[in-house]
Parts: structure tokens; sequence; C-alpha cells
């Protein structure tokens, strides 16, 4: 999934022009976010072909928050150079807080006794839930 230089040309006025030094172009930026989203790799697991993951990670990074990514995806699925689709999401659970009650934890049963008479002790009501037969 890699696109070429007379792919880029259709979709090149979608990028900021660059300013001072730059070793890479855009079109290798873009190559390289294709490969980690087409193989789901991380970016430091990026082949040195596409040079330093990191260059890589913070040029599409500022692409991503400036909306240059999102203008740039729309345009390549407008020309039909290509098509994604969405299939799967998925959450992980380090990035969504459950309370300690919610995951079925279970609750303190130690007695903290307290000032008041039989407040450690036994209750002073007994409580039963009961079922009313309704037909």
């Amino acid at each position: 999934m890699e696109l070429t230089e007379r792919d880029y040309e259709l979709i090149s006025d979608c990028f900021p022009k660059h300013r001072g030094n730059v070793r890479m172009g855009n079109l290798e930026v873009l190559n390289a976010l294709l490969y980690v989203v087409e193989n789901g790799c991380k970016w430091r697991r990026l082949p040195e072909r596409f040079g330093n993951w990191h260059s890589v990670y913070m040029r599409v990074n500022r692409w991503a928050k400036s909306g240059v990514l999102a203008e740039v995806f729309a345009a390549l699925q407008s020309r039909q150079l290509l098509r994604l689709k969405v299939e799967a999401v998925s959450l992980d659970s380090t990035s969504i807080k459950v309370h300690p009650d919610g995951t079925g934890a279970l609750k303190k049963t130690a007695s903290r006794p307290s000032g008041r008479a039989g407040a450690g002790g036994t209750p002073s009501f007994i409580w039963l839930p009961q079922m009313s037969a309704r037909r």
C-alpha cells in the first residue's frame, strides 16, 4: 500500500510547504504512515527504509493536529487512490478507568467501631425481601 510519485502529484496541494532543511519528503512520510496502518506495527518497529521512526511520527502528529492528515485521506478517497474502511475498534482496559465496585471486587466487611451503641455489633433491624405472587 505505497503511493507512487504520480499518485502523490494528485494530492500534493494538501500538504504544507517545507520550511528549512528537510531530509524526508512528504511522500516518504505518507508511505511510512500507510505501512504502519496496513501492518499494525508500532512506530518503533518501522523499517529503516522509511527513515527515523521518531521523525516520521512527529511529522504525522503535526499533520493530524493541524488537519492536514484528514484532508490528505479525504483527497485520497475522493480521487480513488486509496480506499479505507474501519472494520473494528477496540479499547484497551488501561484507557478506561472503572470504579472498584464495578469490577466485582469484594466489599470491605471489617467492622468499624464507632461511638454509638450497637454500631459495631448486630443490626437493630432485620430486612427480609419477600416475593409477592402476581398472576
